[in-house]
C-alpha cells in the first residue's frame, strides 16, 4: 500500500477530487421538494399470516356457507358442498359465481385436488377461477393437477388458459392445498366499445410468481382466438368442469378491492 501511494503522489488526489466534484449538486433543491404528505393511506390491519384476510377484505369463502355465491347458469342458490370449512365442487349443479361484481382487486384462494385423483391431461382435477365472468365466458386462471401430469403448457395450473403458460410449475402433490394470490386489473373500454387498456394479471402459485403482470389478449376461448368485448365490473366464477375425475375443493377465499 505504501509503495503504491509513493508511485502515484499526484494522480490519486486528483481522482479523489474529481469524484467529489461529480457528486456536488447543481441546483439548490431541498428534501422537502419531493415529500408527499397527503392523502394519507388508509390503515389496514393485516392477517396474522399472509393467508389470513386483512381488515378490508371481502370474504368470499369462509367454509361456513355459500351466501356470497349463486349458480352461474340461473342465479339460484349455489349447491356445492360445504363441510369442515371446505367447499367442494358439485359437478351436476354447475359453475358458481359471486353475487357481487368487482373491478380491480387482489384475490387469495386456496384449492385442493383430491389425493385419490384419477385421469390424465385435462381430465385430472380440472377447474378454473374466472377472474371476471363476462359474455358467457370470461378470463380464466386455470386450476388443474399439474403434478407429474403432462398437458399443453398453456392449459396447466397457473396458466392464463390458452394464452400464457406459467413461468414455472409450482404444483404441490394431490391432496395438498394449493394457494393462488392474484392481482387483477380489469380492462377498460372507450365510449364506442373498443378496447382502451387490456386486462392485466399477476399471479403467485404457492408463493412462486407464475404470471408477471401479463397483458391478456382477450377473454378465454376453448376454440379460437381470444377477443375483447366491452363490459364493466363482473362477478368471479368457479368452474365445475365436466371431466370424470373426482371433484376439487376450495377454502379461504377473500378479496381486496383496488382503485381504478
Amino acid at each position: 500500500m505504501r509503495s503504491f501511494a509513493r508511485a502515484l503522489p499526484v494522480v490519486a488526489p486528483l481522482l479523489f477530487t474529481s469524484a467529489l466534484l461529480a457528486q456536488t449538486p447543481v441546483s439548490q433543491a431541498k428534501p422537502a421538494d419531493t415529500e408527499v404528505w397527503t392523502p394519507v393511506p388508509a390503515i389496514v390491519t393485516p392477517g396474522r399470516t399472509n393467508a389470513d384476510p386483512p381488515s378490508d377484505a371481502v370474504i368470499l369463502i369462509d367454509g361456513k356457507n355459500l351466501d356470497q355465491w349463486v349458480t352461474a347458469k340461473d342465479g339460484s342458490p349455489a349447491r356445492w358442498t360445504v363441510s369442515n370449512g371446505v367447499v367442494t365442487v358439485n359437478k351436476p349443479s354447475g359453475d358458481i359465481r359471486t353475487k357481487r361484481s368487482f373491478g380491480n382487486y387482489q384475490l387469495h384462494v386456496e384449492w385442493r385436488v383430491p389425493e385419490s385423483i384419477t385421469g390424465s391431461d385435462q381430465a385430472r382435477g380440472n377447474s378454473g377461477v374466472y377472474l371476471a365472468a363476462v359474455n358467457d365466458g370470461g378470463y380464466e386462471l386455470q386450476v388443474l393437477d399439474s403434478y407429474n401430469n403432462k398437458t399443453y403448457v398453456n392449459g396447466q395450473a397457473g396458466s392464463i388458459y390458452k394464452q400464457f403458460p406459467p413461468l414455472v410449475n409450482a404444483m404441490r402433490k394431490p391432496g395438498e392445498w394449493q394457494v393462488y394470490d392474484v392481482v387483477w386489473t380489469a380492462p377498460t373500454f372507450k365510449a364506442d366499445g373498443s378496447l382502451n387498456t387490456p386486462a392485466y394479471v399477476t399471479a403467485i402459485h404457492n408463493g412462486v410468481l407464475v404470471q408477471n403482470h401479463v397483458a391478456l389478449k382477450g377473454d378465454t376461448k376453448y376454440i379460437g382466438q381470444p377477443e375483447y368485448k366491452a363490459h364493466g365490473p363482473a362477478p368471479i366464477l368457479l368452474q365445475a368442469h365436466g371431466d370424470p375425475s373426482p371433484p376439487i375443493s376450495f377454502r379461504n377465499m377473500w378479496l381486496r378491492e383496488l382503485p381504478r
